[in-house]
């Protein structure tokens, strides 16, 4: 297949916490190429760094104030550039973090807009005159608390902000801000980046007439949630049509560089699918797009199953990018520990589950050691979220620590005091270590991508989902000859199946876990799962699944 991306499976890294290479506590661009071969002994395709930009940090990274430098805090374009160098001999596509909606108010091309209500970028983000009270224009809330709308005493009017004060939002729809973005993307084009991937792309866009978005659709008994952001439908906010011209643009400019990816964040909680394949349609948008619907706590066969079919209903030809954690969320083996036997089985299944599914896939940082979700105190927070809505919302420092690398001070990961601390949990798995072990997940998470790499079906082929009664999820993935039905058991008691309609010559593949196969007759333990491979002869629509009963002390 010439296309890398369609089927490829991408390493996430944080950069601020992978490795530290000078001492200050810090992860940088020297750090991650130290410790590259360790991603390309995974099997991946690619990695996708979150941003390296020149920035105040007010959030990480994610307030930019200069779209084409590295900040100093992970070193220098030379050091970029060496990273860019190592990665491609090892293997490893590269895909950076544009964060295109919102820039820092630090930002040079803020500090001029701010300036007056007739300097040249004085229309480059959204300004609008307060109402007669003095109040801003609607109901836009922050992502991150608050109303969406900062005043500015010079221009006497309010700026846009989906997410922090000093994150203004750019006003696409001035064509000089579409310029602007599209000429920095193509300086990391030129300088030999393999794709993007667009924090927030369902942002750029703004409603032109300001209107108020309406309530969200809730139960009358559904608790209130520490953050109120929830409660609106953001109509008007984001997810503007808009969007779609502008991402026709992106893709010409992709299309200019050959092998090139992108990958758009959905960030929506209402119709994320629907919006995820509208921007993939065609041939003349995003590569892939993800959201949140499998980011979050349901671990259901229906919820899954309905995610991928829903996406595919909406968008035949257009392409998912699947993920279970990354650095905005808490990690799945914490999310999902209520479904696990113990978390080395459920990082089993869910590793199985998620390469299994039609789509790309991203893996982050520290998933293939089954990493928990760190539990941090108050007093080592740094993100805004949870320094505002503690101890609702604990932000997402936990899923940011320190990579643990050894069982050595700091886990390897730098010679002094981390910028997040590494939690007892963590040394416990660290890379040595589990190299170490040849029944670790480590090593299972390098068996199953290889098993993925070397089977068609599990790359681009086709997906049926079978009808099956919870706790149970089955589907088979067919390319050509190339078949497998894949089983998997989303609860921790065991249970027994009945496959019908195999070929006589089907057998179980070697990376099932906790599954016996015999005739007709499937068992799964707890977290079970069973790939079995048919070959010739298969028909996905003769296949059927009946669940019979639980064994070993099911109920």
């Amino acid at each position: 297949m010439s296309e890398w991306w369609r089927g490829g499976v991408i390493y996430q890294i944080y950069p601020r916490s992978f490795q530290d290479s000078n001492g200050d506590g810090v992860g940088d661009l020297r750090g991650i190429l130290d410790r590259l071969e360790h991603v390309a002994s995974l099997g991946v395709d690619a990695i996708w760094l979150s941003p390296i930009f020149t920035s105040p940090m007010a959030d990480m990274g994610y307030d930019v104030s200069n779209y084409t430098d590295i900040d100093p805090l992970f070193g220098s374009l030379a050091d970029f550039d060496a990273l860019i160098e190592k990665a491609h001999e090892l293997g490893l596509k590269v895909v950076i973090d544009q964060v295109m909606s919102h820039t820092s108010d630090k930002h040079p091309w803020f500090i001029e807009s701010k300036s007056s209500r007739t300097n040249p970028r004085s229309d480059w983000y959204v300004w609008v005159d307060p109402n007669e009270d003095g109040t801003p224009p609607n109901n836009w809330p922050s992502v991150f608390g608050g109303p969406a709308w900062e005043w500015n005493g010079t221009r006497k009017q309010y700026y846009l902000h989906n997410f922090l004060i000093a994150q203004p939002d750019l006003n696409f729809h001035n064509p000089d801000v579409q310029d602007a973005v599209l000429a920095a993307m193509r300086f990391w084009l030129e300088r030999g980046v393999d794709g993007f991937r667009f924090d927030t792309v369902n942002y750029y866009f703004h409603d032109r007439k300001l209107r108020s978005n309406p309530p969200a659709p809730r139960e009358k008994e559904t608790p209130l949630e520490a953050d109120p952001y929830g409660m609106q439908f953001h109509k008007f906010s984001k997810n503007r049509p808009e969007n779609i011209g502008f991402l026709k643009r992106v893709r010409a400019l992709l299309d200019e560089f050959p092998g090139t990816t992108t990958v758009g964040e959905v960030g929506e909680a209402h119709r994320a699918i629907e919006i995820m394949a509208a921007y993939t349609a065609g041939d003349d948008l995003l590569h892939m797009c993800y959201s949140f619907d499998m980011l979050g706590p349901t671990f259901t066969p229906r919820h899954f199953r309905s995610r991928v079919e829903k996406f595919f209903k909406g968008a035949p030809d257009g392409w998912p990018c699947w993920s279970f954690s990354n650095h905005d969320v808490n990690r799945h083996i914490s999310r999902w520990e209520a479904h696990a036997v113990t978390p080395g089985s459920l990082g089993r299944l869910s590793a199985a589950l998620l390469l299994s599914l039609k789509g790309s896939v991203c893996i982050y940082q520290g998933e293939e050691l089954g990493l928990p979700e760190a539990e941090l105190e108050y007093s080592e927070l740094t993100d805004p979220p949870g320094l505002r809505f503690w101890p609702d919302n604990k932000g997402r420092d936990g899923c940011r620590t320190p990579m643990p690398w050894t069982d050595e001070p700091n886990a390897g990961f730098s010679e002094v005091k981390p910028w997040l601390p590494v939690k007892a949990p963590h040394f416990k798995r660290n890379v040595a270590a589990l190299e170490a072990d040849p029944a670790s997940l480590l090593h299972y998470y390098r068996a199953i991508l290889k098993y993925r790499k070397d089977n068609p079906a599990l790359i681009d082929g086709e997906i049926t989902f079978y009808d099956v009664k919870d706790p149970i999820l089955g589907f088979s993935r067919q390319s050509g000859q190339d078949a497998l039905v894949c089983v998997f058991n989303l609860s921790a008691l065991p249970h027994t199946l009945s496959i019908k309609g195999l070929p006589n010559l089907a057998t179980m593949a070697g990376l099932s876990n906790g599954a016996t196969f015999e005739g007709k007759t499937l068992k799964l333990e707890g977290n079970g799962f069973a790939f079995v491979e048919c070959g010739a002869g298969f028909d996905p629509a003769a296949i059927s699944l009946t669940l019979s009963k639980a064994w070993g002390g099911g109920g």
